[in-house]
């Protein structure tokens, strides 16, 4: 999560950038290195800002580092919109997946297999000894180097660009892991894959998938495996180890094939998603058709034929009472539809499934609506506590209060979304707003030391 105060959590601060002298870097240097990373991520266009997707990500997530080595690192995993085949790990337990390795995933264990590897990356430490063996002694220079390892692993051709913009150092032997590196996080991934619940077998016949794709490809290897060395004695030794491992069949998560399908959904043009998932339900019938019926009236939605989403959305009545994302696409087509009690679905939906953004979300738009100021701030700032890093959570909390003329608390909502979107100066900006608009002793001590925290990370970023 980013270093970021916020409501309700205001205890640890950002980090603290000062040199950095000893050899070895420490666990709380390497988290700040991979939160100061985050916000050239989250600042880019290329991150997807899905709380559905990220959710499910960090689900998955979640299951799997609780039974890693490390399951107390603070693990966050999300998603970028890129139809590369690629996933990464970056120092402190931050794990992207590209939506294009989701896409190509055939099973949720897949997906985990993957996963599972990257976490057994971030609790090895194989990036931050990347970054240790260059011997820079401030705080920002390892951030330099950890955002030119990222940048090289999402596009290897601009490797050599990235790393003479960010420290001119010869690092470039250094962007991939070694086989020892792969090997280790093949082995403990394995173990993590199985104690979790997943099918270890997925992992070879993925790796094994994406090598058969790989010889079709025109220009050579995909991302991930230029990133990732693979090898036939790698494939063989997963493949051997797993043989060891009794089969039993590991069933898919709905959700699993909900977010592929969405994926589908909204990266095509409406018209050609509508004609996709026409054809998955028509005679050639494939995939999962829950989530093909759920994908084509997303389509349908997008198009604008709300009437036709809902008629193709009917026979999933009863499974939304008993999925979130499913309830999430209802009540978004009864919205566009102007169904009666409206406000009583979501009411209903939110209590349901208390910790789905994306229906609450919905849910405080449309209280907003009514004027319901109260109850928006009381679900916004319940989300809020478990969702500390959503910078829509704060952006419709700013809206409440605007609406409410509590204009110091408006700026200072504004200034953690504008933070969590990667958007440092827009955040200092806001805070300076709202230390103008307010006499409170407390909130202003808090604006001070906020202001004071964003204006060194600002400054570190600018000396880069």
């Amino acid at each position: 999560m980013l270093g970021v105060s916020v409501p309700g959590s205001r205890a640890e601060g950002l980090p603290d950038l000062g040199d950095v002298s000893q050899a070895a870097i420490s666990p709380l240097q390497e988290r700040q290195i991979g939160e100061q990373s985050m916000f050239e991520i989250r600042s880019a266009k290329s991150y997807l800002d899905d709380a559905e997707i990220n959710d499910y990500l960090n689900h998955i997530g979640y299951q799997l580092a609780a039974n890693s080595s490390e399951p107390g690192l603070g693990f966050e995993f999300f998603a970028i919109d890129d139809n590369v085949i690629n996933a990464f790990s970056l120092p402190g337990g931050f794990i992207g997946v590209n939506t294009g390795l989701i896409l190509i995933a055939q099973s949720e264990s897949e997906l985990a297999s993957v996963l599972a590897h990257e976490i057994s990356h971030a609790t090895q430490h194989h990036v931050i000894r990347m970054i240790a063996g260059q011997k820079v002694d401030t705080l920002a220079s390892m951030v330099a180097i950890a955002v030119a390892i990222l940048a090289a692993r999402s596009n290897p051709e601009a490797a050599q660009a990235a790393i003479v913009g960010a420290e001119g150092g010869a690092i470039q032997r250094q962007l991939n892991f070694s086989r020892a590196n792969e090997q280790e996080a093949d082995r403990i991934g394995l173990d993590t894959l199985q104690k979790s619940g997943f099918d270890p077998h997925a992992m070879p016949v993925f790796l094994e998938r994406l090598q058969k794709a790989t010889r079709l490809l025109e220009g050579g290897t995909p991302s991930y495996f230029r990133t990732h060395p693979v090898t036939s004695e790698r494939v063989a030794d997963i493949a051997n180890r797993v043989q060891q491992i009794p089969y039993h069949l590991v069933a898919d998560n709905l959700n699993f094939h909900l977010v592929r399908a969405k994926l589908q959904a909204i990266q095509r043009p409406p018209k050609e998603a509508v004609a996709f998932f026409t054809d998955a339900l028509g005679a050639q019938k494939y995939g999962n058709q829950i989530a093909q019926r759920y994908g084509l009236a997303m389509a349908l939605l997008r198009s604008g034929m709300a009437d036709r989403a809902a008629k193709e959305f009917s026979p999933l009545q009863d499974e939304a009472a008993l999925n979130p994302m499913l309830a999430t696409l209802d009540g978004q087509i009864r919205q566009a539809i102007k169904s009666d009690g409206i406000i009583e679905f979501y009411h209903t939906a939110t209590q349901n499934f208390p910790q789905h953004r994306a229906l609450s979300y919905d849910y405080v738009d449309l209280l907003l609506q009514a004027k319901r100021y109260p109850d928006t701030l009381k679900l916004l700032n319940e989300q809020i506590i478990s969702h500390p890093t959503d910078p829509r959570l704060y952006e419709l909390q700013a809206r409440s209060y605007a609406a409410l003329g509590k204009i110091q608390e408006e700026h200072h909502s504004l200034a953690y979304t504008y933070a969590l979107r990667g958007n440092l100066h827009g955040a200092i900006e806001q805070l300076e707003l709202a230390k103008k608009s307010g006499s409170d002793y407390y909130e202003l001590s808090t604006i001070e030391s906020e202001l004071k925290e964003f204006r060194e990370i600002a400054a570190a970023h600018e000396k880069r």
